[in-house]
């Protein structure tokens, strides 16, 4: 994985839940490029259209709760996000995250201050979060060195092999 990266901001509220995510009338689709074709569609159905590689998900509190469908952070992570920042998650997503390499970060002060569009740098060595847009800086805590590996490796799976 980059230790750094860049990309414009789609912005979320509370309580984004799996299911809106990805619609569980989506979960008998087994291609996942197919299926990340209705990743957020029940919150934002133009996030498809709009999400470029790179992009980045801000949220507020309890991002990713509802169901332990790992098929949730697959598909964000599908569409080429490339990191969620939220107040909070939902630990069971937050969990499937790290198992899958898909970075996240909880920061209360980016979550608040970082509106939709604006464009943002990740440092994940450092944790620095730069709302290049508004010229700000936010601090997050840095992966710790063992779940950095994970998410290096590309997921729980790869790491341990």
């Amino acid at each position: 994985m980059e230790k750094k990266v860049q990309g414009r901001v789609h912005k979320y509220g509370d309580d984004v839940n799996t299911d809106v995510i990805i619609p569980a009338r989506y979960l008998n689709i087994h291609d996942m490029d197919e299926l990340s074709l209705h990743c957020m569609e029940d919150i934002d159905p133009k996030f498809v259209e709009k999400a470029n590689p790179g992009d980045i998900i801000v949220a507020q509190d309890n991002f990713g709760c509802g169901s332990s469908r790992e098929h949730a952070p697959v598909v964000i992570k599908q569409r080429g996000i490339s990191c969620v920042i939220a107040t909070t998650f939902a630990r069971i997503f937050y969990r499937n995250a790290i198992n899958i390499g898909l970075p996240i970060m909880e920061c209360p002060e980016a979550s608040e201050r970082i509106e939709d569009g604006d464009e943002v740098a990740i440092d994940f060595a450092t944790g620095v979060i730069t709302n290049v847009t508004k010229n700000e800086t936010y601090q997050a805590a840095p992966f710790p060195a063992f779940i950095q590996e994970i998410i290096d490796a590309g997921g729980l799976l790869n790491s341990l092999k």
